[in-house]
């Protein structure tokens, strides 16, 4: 019986000699890695995102709950310039989450992300994450995202600064969405997210930059699942709901039902749904829906975000890095 083998921790510039030129582009062509470790769905929205006269070096989206994340890196140990920039940069974008990934932590600045995640409300986290290259013996390098400092409550889901909790209804949208979270992840590994939030909706990533999948109560007592097609190139949104809505009875017939397609007249962004009457106060049909809405995101998936990704590898008008809308798309 052989022996184990030898497991070693490798210098990351063996990997990523530069971190402008090597390590920065790899991560935004690789944000699901670091997804998996902080639980979150991320998608791209700009490389070396002006703030002032500075540059950050990758701006993100939580799709999950639509909140902006900074992205700071540095191929080597943290120093007191680059914990500068992240707040800097998480300031000049109004961000919700604020990451500084390093080959190295010194302990005063883990502490001092340590410290502001003590001190900031619960609307704000700061993570700190090594990054590692890892070999066994002698096989090929292997990139390791290694927390070290995040918030107290790492997978608590967060509550409105308006007031000291969620309420009722809040908590009642927040069970909902915790439990389909975590049966995604777990059963059909659909999403990398593992935090549900108090709101009345949820969205997760397609793996192509302007769509989304989403569960939504909506206005009248209606349930909704949806495609979102949302970019800053309202002209790409529009090419690519016209192609898909231009297959829309093969489409829907794979799918299984009918569908709504809405341009959303006077929003950049366009949505393509299936309904169902339900509301979060209905506790006895809760699960009935969260079945109902996980097939459909399935077959969303499946049918019209397969169409989709097809597509944009064919091009399309333009193809620029998604942005985070500018507000939930809540009817």
């Amino acid at each position: 019986m052989g022996g184990f083998g030898v497991l070693k921790r490798v210098d990351v510039r063996e990997l990523w000699p530069k971190e402008a030129s090597d390590f920065t582009p790899w991560l935004a062509q690789n944000l699901s890695l670091l997804g998996e470790v902080l639980g979150m769905d991320l998608e791209l929205v700009l490389i070396e995102a002006p703030v002032g006269a500075f540059s950050l070096d990758l701006l993100v989206r939580d799709v999950g709950g639509n909140r902006t994340v900074v992205i700071e890196n540095q191929i080597g140990p943290t120093d007191h310039d680059h914990l500068g920039k992240l707040l800097t940069y998480a300031a000049g974008h109004e961000a919700a989450v604020a990451v500084w990934i390093a080959a190295s932590f010194r302990e005063e600045h883990r502490q001092a992300l340590d410290w502001l995640n003590g001190r900031s409300d619960a609307t704000m986290e700061f993570f700190g994450v090594v990054v590692e290259a890892l070999q066994i013996d002698e096989s090929r390098l292997a990139c390791n995202f290694r927390p070290v400092a995040f918030p107290n409550d790492w997978r608590k889901a967060k509550v409105p600064t308006t007031g000291g909790g969620p309420t009722p209804k809040g908590q009642a949208h927040l069970a909902f969405f915790q439990e389909l979270v975590d049966r995604l992840r777990t059963q059909y590994a659909f999403t990398k997210a593992q935090k549900g939030q108090p709101q009345n909706w949820y969205y997760f990533t397609s793996g192509l930059n302007g769509l989304s999948y989403g569960v939504t109560f909506a206005l009248g007592g209606k349930v909704r699942v949806e495609a979102v097609i949302e970019r800053p190139d309202a002209a790409w949104n529009s090419w690519m709901f016209d192609q898909l809505r231009a297959e829309r009875s093969t489409l829907e017939a794979n799918f299984g039902e009918v569908l709504e397609w809405e341009p959303l007249e006077g929003k950049q962004s366009c949505r393509i749904a299936v309904y169902r009457p339900g509301s979060i106060d209905e506790a006895p049909a809760l699960a009935e829906i969260m079945d109902w809405a996980i097939q459909r995101l399935l077959r969303l998936k499946a049918v019209v975000g397969k169409r989709a990704l097809a597509l944009a590898a064919a091009g399309g008008p333009t193809l620029l890095p998604a942005a985070p809308p500018a507000d939930p798309l809540i009817t």
